[in-house]
């Protein structure tokens, strides 16, 4: 018997040529990380040498042999007609009475009360221990009793001939007559009546190796392997996971209409989508602890294979149990270890014909090709776009055509997004209106190097590429830092050379993530507008209270750029909006003042003690109070911009405490933006209560000529380097390094024009910060700067 069935327990990695990576994977999992908390069902495998006896004693070799010579390898042209024949000619083969008794044998061992098993097919290659084949081959469910068992292991084998899997091995270059096929039995996890989904140990998109990002759907799995539908994404910092935190920094909910079930027809692996209920949509598929121990066991999953890892998991609805269903080496990034980045940048834009999760950072254009399935083939030129519902394996041959992916359905671990990451080519998923925004034959450009949002744009817009080495950059001793405020890029933009982010503004995540004023959300039972009433409602509808909307969202923005460049500092800004800003937020203009000039009016910190906005800003304090003290994000200092006075700057020290954020505490260091001249003159003063300074060149500039920055008509006279100003920035340095306070700077002149560094190196700066389009430059404008200092000081 053991020549045609390991189980588990006699499985490790070593097995890939007997049994296929995805069985030696769940018996090494089951064998060796078991102990260690990771629960695998149980299960068996048949052998390689069981699949090759039954090609021999069925006379099968020669002629599947033959038949694959038949091949249009050019075209493709009968890859149809040659898989229906081998798959066919698999299943008129008949098990041997020694096989089929084995398999019986365990299963009665596996399951003394029949209960249903998972059939899935695992690929052996024994020369090509990375194959893993992953979607090629199928997998049956719910399977009961023997006589089905045994009809479903026949199906697997067959499935090695599957249209798609003949393709697969032909890109790659495999001799189909070398590959076997293994099929795993394995106990059922009920996960239709639970949940399932899927992980990687590396955030997918950019390749950033210290996120877990788990995604699922309610029911079984095959609807986000197939991405018919959007999941709830999660994203675990590995880092503060390690220190016992609660490391979830980013949760996305998505909508989840269908779930698949189990069908109630006689044949047991037939499912059917039902609709979600809407409270299970609004409802995340998983709790905080079940994602934290996910994650937890995904990461013990990795250090075991030290490598990068993509699993399956599946929680019971019966038992409420966690189960890893599988796990395979994460292909796309694990294996990239170039420091050379391709940076696309539009140059021009037009109408959006639809949004969705940008897969990949590339653009291209092309001709949009509307296909309902994969039979259209021949409508797909080279290069053409897809727009289609959703894809499956099916349609892997076409794919490998497509200049770029657009779907209705999916998300970032769909099918769609997972093959377009493997060929390299971008993809907008998830869209929910693709096919019906998109005309046949249109010109149109896909965008996904906008963040996180992928675009698809009407007509064949113009972008440029910019190949950036960054092996060949070096970081000058004064610190190199960026100025961030969206979260989307954050991970992208962490592997450019840097020192971590001198300023992030909350503004953009109050403005494009929570959108309403906090203040509505504090008194909202006082709001008059019914619309906006309205609008509040529906955005805070799966929150508790209204508050921790604002909490809960503002902490994620933030902490995922915070876990980005962990644990770099990240010098987070509170909240500088203008009245006039303010009252742009659903339901602000009825908390807001009009001013007649709000650049010199109600802001910063002038607001934070006031009894028109304290309020608010206590939601802002517990939000970093939570990414620095809940996830361990304490690499995050805060900034209190425009604080006028030495006396304001006390207040606000101690109304932060008041809210719990207290100076010192857990390592808590508060700046303040030095941008009115007040903070310059009076710079010794204020470092007693501050623990650094930035300058904010645009203020101090406006403020020390009496410049509005904002008027055309005074735009010649506003300038950095102005002397006066140049004077005020020289003071401010000098006086934070007589006083021990480190001050940096955050502007644009640093990277426009050389010389403007080298003032700021000359004076004693101790960091320059930039948007990320000018950081390379002012890098290098830093480093000329220091090497003629250090030339003229020999």
């Amino acid at each position: 018997m053991d020549a045609f069935i390991k189980k588990f327990e006699e499985i490790t990695i070593k097995d890939i040529s007997l049994v296929g990576g995805k069985n030696a994977s769940l018996g090494e999992m089951y064998n060796q990380l078991s102990p260690r908390g990771v629960r695998v069902p149980n299960g068996f495998a048949t052998t390689s040498y069981a699949f090759w006896l039954f090609l021999k004693e069925n006379d099968l070799d020669e002629s599947l042999k033959n038949l694959l010579k038949k091949l249009d390898r050019k075209d493709f042209s009968n890859l149809n007609e040659i898989g229906l024949v081998a798959r066919k000619l698999i299943l008129e083969g008949i098990f041997s009475d020694a096989f089929s008794g084995a398999i019986m044998s365990s299963y009665k061992d596996l399951c003394e009360d029949n209960i249903a098993v998972a059939v899935r097919s695992s690929a052996t290659a024994e020369d090509l221990p990375e194959a893993s084949f992953a979607g090629q081959h199928d997998t049956f469910l719910n399977i009961k009793g023997e006589k089905a068992l045994l009809k479903e292991i026949k199906q697997c084998f067959a499935s090695l001939y599957t249209d798609r899997a003949i393709k697969y091995r032909e890109d790659k270059g495999f001799l189909h007559h070398e590959i076997a096929l293994s099929v795993g039995v394995q106990k059922m996890v009920r996960s239709d009546m639970g949940c399932s989904g899927v992980g990687f140990t590396i955030e997918p998109e950019s390749g950033f190796k210290d996120i877990i990002h788990l995604s699922g759907v309610w029911g079984l799995g095959e609807n986000i392997v197939q991405g018919t539908i959007n999941p709830d994404e999660f994203y675990v910092f590995k880092p503060t996971l390690q220190q016992g935190k609660n490391a979830i920094v980013q949760k996305k909910l998505g909508d989840k209409e269908k779930t698949m079930v189990y069908s109630e027809s006689n044949r047991h692996s037939s499912t059917m989508n039902i609709d979600t209920k809407v409270s299970k949509q609004q409802q995340f598929v998983l709790s905080d602890n079940e994602i934290i121990t996910l994650a937890q066991w995904a990461l013990v999953i990795e250090e075991h294979y030290k490598k990068p890892m993509d699993i399956e998991w599946a929680k019971d609805g019966i038992t409420n149990e966690l189960f890893i269903t599988q796990a395979r080496p994460e292909t796309v990034h694990h294996s990239k270890k170039t420091t050379v980045l391709i940076e696309y940048k539009l140059e021009e834009k037009s109408e959006v014909l639809t949004v969705g999760n940008a897969i990949g950072s590339k653009i291209t254009t092309g001709i949009a090709r509307i296909l309902k399935s994969p039979k259209e083939s021949n409508k797909l030129q080279e290069g053409d776009i897809i727009i289609t519902d959703v894809t499956s394996p099916d349609w892997d041959p076409l794919l490998k055509k497509a200049g770029a992916i657009v779907t209705n359905r999916g998300g970032r671990t769909s099918h769609a997004a997972i093959v377009a990451r493997e060929l390299g080519v971008p993809a907008v998923v998830g869209t929910n209106s693709a096919t019906q925004g998109i005309k046949e034959g249109q010109a149109i450009t896909v965008s996904c190097a906008e963040g996180k949002t992928g675009y698809v744009y009407k007509g064949a817009l113009s972008y440029k590429e910019e190949e950036i080495d960054f092996s060949k950059i070096q970081l000058p001793d004064t610190e190199a830092k960026l100025i961030l405020s969206d979260p989307e890029k954050a991970f992208q933009y962490s592997f450019y050379p840097n020192d971590g982010i001198g300023l992030l503004r909350m503004e953009f995540i109050i403005t494009h993530m929570i959108k309403v004023h906090p203040m509505a959300l504090v008194k909202f039972s006082q709001i008059k507008n019914v619309d906006v009433k309205k609008n509040i409602e529906s955005l805070t509808k799966n929150y508790s209270t209204k508050e921790d909307y604002f909490i809960d969202q503002l902490s994620q923005g933030i902490a995922t750029m915070a876990a980005a460049f962990y644990p770099k500092e990240v010098i987070v800004r509170m909240s500088d909006f203008k009245t006039n800003e303010y009252a742009n937020l659903i339901g602000g203009k009825q908390f807001e003042p009009k001013e007649e000039n709000p650049m010199l009016g109600f802001r910063g910190a002038s607001r934070y003690y006031n009894d028109r906005y304290r309020e608010g800003f206590q939601l802002e304090c517990k939000a970093i109070r939570r990414i620095r003290e809940e996830m361990g994000l304490t690499n995050v200092k805060v900034m209190i911009p425009f604080c006028r006075t030495i006396e304001e700057g006390k207040k606000v020290i101690h109304i932060m405490e008041e809210y719990g954020l207290k100076q010192g505490d857990n390592g808590l260091e508060v700046y303040v933006m030095s941008e009115i001249p007040s903070n310059v003159i009076l710079a010794e003063e204020f470092a007693e209560i501050f623990d650094g300074f930035s300058i904010g060149s645009n203020d101090l500039t406006q403020l020390t000529l009496g410049v509005d920055r904002d008027s055309e008509l005074m735009a010649s006279i506003f300038d950095e380097r102005d002397p006066a100003t140049k004077k005020m920035i020289a003071m401010a340095i000098e006086k934070a390094n007589n006083s021990g306070k480190k001050i940096g700077l955050c502007g644009q002149a640093p990277s426009d024009f050389s010389e403007y560094a080298s003032f700021l190196v000359k004076a004693g700066i101790d960091s320059i910060s930039f948007n990320p389009d000018a950081l390379l430059k002012g890098i290098e404008n830093i480093n000329k700067a220091e090497s003629y200092i250090a030339a003229i000081s020999d």
